[in-house]
Order: structure tokens, then C-alpha cells, then sequence
């Protein structure tokens, strides 16, 4: 029998513990019939994170992914949501993949992560190949997200790093910040802008620069629920979030 409230799909969502903006983000995206079911992934919340500590400190959050994943299986989900984006950006193309054969290979399930996600967004939308880049992130975790568009040929013209200085910090980003920042990364020259970080609060204000950019503007965790859905042949239109939800 089928679950009373995720008929069509019950979907397991792994997020660093500190993280406050993928879960509401998810249930707003979410259509009737799906349930969001979340694992937090055990993170201390470092201050005074910087360049030469972002890395570090990623790699203690993958380092505890696993146990997150396992207390999510317990509840028999039909997927798995990746709701952090660095860890499926470090590496390349080659490093997204490993980490999804990873935790493919130890549950049995498909899962949907950031990179893959986003790249499958930009596809939809047309095929940019010249994008812009924001995040919260460092310049050192910059580089690998650029460096993972590079390995699926996009080119990234530019990008800004808000370099937040704690993983909570994150959240705390104003939508007045991001509107200044997109207004920055925008010009002739750019075909799309990106959006990376989970923790960043961007779903209804990608939605909004659309119109006032008239190009696509991809919230990483917009990007992340519709490949979800679509993946499971969910083909709900969510309104609110975008043309990716509302028209692919």
C-alpha cells in the first residue's frame, strides 16, 4: 500500500544541520502527493570561516553525510535529495559523479544533487553557455564550482563570492545583498545567472530578477526539487518559483 500522504513519492532531503532555508524552501516547492522527509547532516557551526578553512570545513560535513543517509533509509524513501550543494560541486564533473555513485551504490536509490541539477536547468532552459556565478561561499570554493561548469563546457564570465564568515551567517543574506550582487554579475556578455549554496535564501527572488533581467536566474534549490520531481516523472507546475517549475 502506497504512504497515506507521499502517494506519489516519498522523498528522503540531506541537509548540513545548520541549514534553515532548504527545508522551507522544499515544502513550498512541494506538490500534493510528495513528501519532504529531512536528515540533518551533523555540522558544527564554525565562525570565523575563511578562505583557507572553507574546504576544511566541507569536508567535515561530507565526512558525516553517510549517517544522515542511513538514518534517512529508515523510513523507506523512493528518493534521495541532496539539500547541500558544495559537496556536489568539489572535483569536477568527475568528483559530482563519484559522490553520487557513493551514496547511489550504498542505498540502492537514485538521488538528485546541486551540480547535476543545475546543469540539467540550464539544459532546459536552452543551453547557456556563458553564466554568471553567486554564492556565499569562499573564492577557494568558487573555484570549484567554476571548475565543474568548465568540465560541461559552460563558461563562467563571472561570479562573486559573499565569503560569509559562519555556515548560519549564510542565511542571515539579505535579498537586498543578492539583488545587488546579481545586478553586478548581469551584462550582455552573460546568458544565464546562477545561484549556489543551499543556505541561501534565493527561490523568490531568482523567480523576481527573471522579469527585471529578462534571462534565466537559477536558485540552486529550485533547480535541485524540480530535477527531483521531474526525475521521479513528476510533472507538477509549482507557481511562484520561476520558469523552470512553471514551464519544464
Amino acid at each position: 500500500m502506497p504512504d497515506a500522504l507521499g502517494w506519489r513519492r516519498k522523498f528522503a532531503i540531506m541537509a548540513p544541520s545548520t541549514n534553515t532555508i532548504v527545508q522551507p524552501d522544499c515544502d513550498d516547492m512541494r506538490p500534493h502527493g510528495v513528501t519532504n522527509h529531512y536528515s540533518r547532516i551533523f555540522t558544527p557551526n564554525s565562525k570565523g570561516i575563511g578562505n583557507d578553512s572553507f574546504k576544511a570545513g566541507i569536508q567535515v560535513i561530507g565526512d558525516n553525510v553517510m549517517d544522515a543517509v542511513k538514518s534517512a533509509m529508515t523510513m523507506e524513501p523512493d528518493y534521495l535529495v541532496m539539500g547541500i550543494s558544495a559537496l556536489s560541486f568539489f572535483g569536477g564533473l568527475k568528483g559530482a559523479d563519484s559522490f553520487v555513485a557513493r551514496i547511489e551504490g550504498a542505498t540502492g536509490l537514485k538521488m538528485t544533487v546541486g551540480s547535476h541539477a543545475t546543469a540539467a536547468a540550464l539544459r532546459a532552459y536552452g543551453g547557456a553557455r556563458r553564466i554568471a556565478v553567486l554564492t556565499p561561499y569562499w573564492p577557494v570554493m568558487n573555484a570549484e564550482v567554476i571548475g565543474y561548469f568548465r568540465d560541461i563546457g559552460i563558461e563562467v564570465v563571472r561570479d562573486i563570492a559573499l565569503r560569509c564568515t559562519s555556515w548560519t551567517g549564510i542565511a542571515e543574506v539579505t535579498p537586498a545583498q543578492c539583488r545587488e550582487a546579481l545586478r553586478q554579475l548581469d551584462g550582455d556578455d552573460v546568458e544565464a545567472l546562477v545561484q549556489v549554496g543551499t543556505n541561501l535564501s534565493m527561490v523568490r527572488l531568482a523567480a523576481a530578477a527573471e522579469l527585471w533581467l529578462g534571462k534565466p536566474v537559477i536558485a540552486i534549490n529550485t533547480a535541485t526539487y524540480w530535477h527531483a520531481l521531474r526525475a521521479n516523472g513528476i510533472q507538477d507546475k509549482v507557481p511562484g518559483f520561476g520558469r523552470l517549475l512553471e514551464e519544464f
